[in-house]
């Protein structure tokens, strides 16, 4: 058994006292054996710590307590650079990873060359009543994505898995970052190839206050991280067909910038025309 491969759990909750047992329970269900868990509560004020001091009782699980919040994105790195998995899984404490979530993820892997891995994903509501896959019927891209993912977001976060050498060529996430996502797509993307299987392996909770949310709200600061990465595909780009594919991001992003009354960054955009 110990000659496979180490997965690393990382589970970083903020104020997900409702949830987080149920998160931790989804990797300790896991049929895969070898899986280290990594828990971080970042600076939660609402029994979260106590939930998962509780829950954890007895067990092997490494838990990182940060008193004040410090972002997603730095708490993350605090559990990656504290974890020695092969492969990483980031997981939301308000999400669900199925039984098979880990299995599956690591068969994929070594049926490819991949260094991100990504599934399909339930959405489920907050009391936990399905919603639908993510991904229905369409055929879903995988391999070179850089070009697909600079046009536009596809992926379910929480069904991606990580190599280690990705997230270590990466300097983990950007700090500087309100959210990660689309940042790591584009950075692991231009030197990574993507391999996805069709299975729903994780249910991802739509929550009020969720960072998913609050990128479509007025005058959410997360279109100043969307730049940001925007900015640094113009340094990555190679080809014409990649310029174009920034182009029809930026007229994108610039509809966005006047729906969400983000007017200020509206210039930057368009001087990445």
């Amino acid at each position: 058994m110990n000659q496979l491969p180490l997965v690393s759990v990382i589970c970083l909750c903020h104020n997900h006292a409702k949830y987080v047992s149920q998160a931790i329970q989804s990797v300790w269900n896991q049929s895969y054996p070898r899986i280290e868990l990594i828990v971080i509560d970042d600076g939660s004020s609402d029994g979260s710590k106590e939930v998962i001091r509780d829950k954890i009782s007895g067990r092997e699980v490494k838990f990182i307590d940060n008193p004040t919040p410090i972002g997603n994105c730095a708490a993350f790195n605090k559990g990656f650079y504290g974890s020695n998995g092969e492969y990483i899984i980031d997981l939301a404490a308000d999400d669900i990873l199925m039984p098979e979530r880990v299995l599956i993820g690591v068969n994929t892997f070594m049926k490819s060359n991949a260094g991100v891995t990504f599934c399909n994903v339930m959405n489920i509501a907050s009391d936990g009543k399905e919603i639908g896959p993510h991904f229905k019927k369409e055929v879903v891209p995988q391999g070179d994505l850089y070009i697909e993912l600079i046009k536009k977001y596809f992926i379910s976060p929480p069904g991606m898995m990580m190599k280690r050498e990705v997230l270590v060529e990466l300097g983990g996430y950007d700090e500087s970052l309100s959210y990660e996502d689309f940042d790591f797509w584009i950075r692991s993307s231009r030197n990574w190839d993507y391999a996805y299987t069709d299975d729903v392996l994780v249910k991802k909770r739509k929550t009020k206050g969720s960072l998913s949310e609050k990128q479509f709200q007025y005058k959410t600061k997360h279109q100043e991280t969307t730049l940001k990465v925007c900015q640094k595909i113009k340094e990555l780009n190679r080809t014409k067909n990649e310029n174009l594919a920034l182009r029809k991001r930026c007229l994108y992003e610039i509809k966005q910038c006047i729906k969400q009354g983000n007017l200020r960054l509206i210039p930057s955009f368009l001087r990445l025309l």
